[in-house]
């Protein structure tokens, strides 16, 4: 398309060599998968902090949220301080902390500091999503960016697989306080070999001779209409996988009398399930609309209604195979937008500028959608049950389709509009 290559312009392949970047690469991603591990843990033995604590719902909601909102508040300011002291430091740093945080919350002997340490989870956490892909694409030749993409955020998706089924297996066997500390260990040991093995000089070489960038305001991230409607919608639709995430091992263990182990590994199977939408949707997204960049939008219009027809409808029926079928069904479609609402970002601002784009579309995801999701959906729980929640909370989608609609009657246009203004600041 030719508006994306001009959006695009002027980036050369890095000089890099394969093997190394994808060494850093598996490392990044290994730093990711850890991320959610430590996030999505508590998942796994919110029955029995329950118990043993006496919590209401709303108040386990809390826990889970707080680590979204400080990921929310702070991805921006430490993605832009990321870019000046250096991003192997800060991903190095920010994996210390919210690996120590994770231990915090294994040696917590009460509410106040289990929140306490969920608060600092969140604060190591903020902003490794934004830097993280930076990094990786920095290493890897343009054509490769979809494709890193979407396998760089459905790890998001494998390390809560991975941080429920583990954390529930440890905890039936150990005690839910092995749980928190397994995936701290995890995360400690790979913050350690990060900068040893990747080197910024060697992910950011010099670019000596080769011209400049142009210079692009920071308000190009908010001055079209289809660029605000994608965080908006984006961040609505997360609102449902996110509270979905959260709970499952809760559903799980009342209404399917699954132990912790069980549950978390059965919560595991549906947010795996959501992963694989992430990658497949994105990749259906791309193949079918390679001459028909607006058909993305449509697309991310059909996986928000999918998502609430099948999600509404899978919790009107009771607990058995059918109803985990369509569980399964409606969360493979429910992170299907995050494909296309990366791209319309992409397509929607320069290159020089993505960094901080990814930024603030990660902003929008947490404050609309991580954050409060989880904490509504509690709430909805203490008052009508959890399986009543479950029928409500996929309603957001309908708001997100509208949005995604809005967009897509000014997509178009909104391209061609960046277009021309990235013109005038490169000449």
């Amino acid at each position: 398309m030719a508006h994306n290559a001009t959006l695009d312009d002027g980036c050369d392949d890095p000089a890099v060599p394969r093997p190394y970047a994808w060494l850093v690469f598996a490392l990044t991603f290994g730093l990711l998968i850890s991320d959610y591990m430590s996030r999505q843990v508590l998942n796994a033995v919110f029955s029995l902090l329950k118990s043993e604590w006496a919590l209401s719902d709303a108040r386990l909601g809390m826990l889970s949220g707080i680590v979204a909102l400080m990921v929310g508040l702070l991805t921006f300011p430490l993605s832009l301080l990321a870019d000046r002291w250096g991003r192997v430091r800060s991903l190095a740093l920010m994996a210390v902390l919210w690996s120590l945080a994770t231990l915090g919350c294994g040696l917590a002997q009460n509410y106040g500091e289990m929140f306490l340490a969920r608060f600092l989870v969140g604060v190591g956490e903020a902003a490794y999503g934004s830097v993280g892909i930076a990094v990786v694409l920095s290493v890897f030749p343009k054509h490769l960016r979809a494709s890193l993409s979407g396998a760089f955020m459905a790890g998001g998706m494998f390390g809560s697989v991975l941080g429920m089924a583990l954390g529930g297996a440890i905890a039936a066997k150990l005690g839910w306080r092995w749980s928190f500390a397994a995936m701290a260990l995890f995360g400690l040991v790979l913050a350690l070999l990060y900068p040893l093995l990747v080197r910024e000089a060697r992910i950011a070489p010099g670019r000596a001779g080769r011209p400049a960038p142009p210079r692009v305001p920071l308000a190009s991230l908010f001055n079209s209409i289809s660029v605000r409607a994608a965080y908006v919608g984006s961040g609505l639709q997360l609102f449902v996988g996110g509270a979905f995430i959260v709970w499952m091992p809760s559903f799980m263990n009342r209404y399917y009398a699954m132990g912790a182990g069980k549950a978390g590994a059965g919560a595991a199977l549906v947010v795996l399930a959501s992963g694989a939408g992430m990658v497949l949707c994105g990749m259906l997204s791309d193949r079918l609309c390679l001459h028909a960049p607006a058909r993305k939008i449509s697309l991310a219009i059909a996986y928000c209604l999918g998502s609430c027809l099948l999600l509404s409808f899978a919790f009107t029926l009771a607990p058995g195979a059918l109803q985990l079928a369509l569980i399964g069904a409606g969360m493979f479609l429910a992170a299907g937008t995050t494909g296309p609402a990366g791209a319309m970002v992409a397509n929607l601002t320069h290159r020089s500028v993505h960094g901080t784009a990814f930024a603030t579309l990660t902003l929008a995801n947490n404050l609309l959608g991580l954050a409060p999701g989880p904490f509504v959906t509690g709430v909805l729980a203490d008052r009508y049950g959890l399986d009543a929640a479950f029928q409500l909370v996929p309603l957001v989608s309908l708001a997100a389709a509208l949005v995604f609609w809005y967009a897509r009657r000014h997509y178009l246009r909104d391209v061609q509009r960046a277009v021309g203004k990235i013109m005038q600041v490169a000449a």
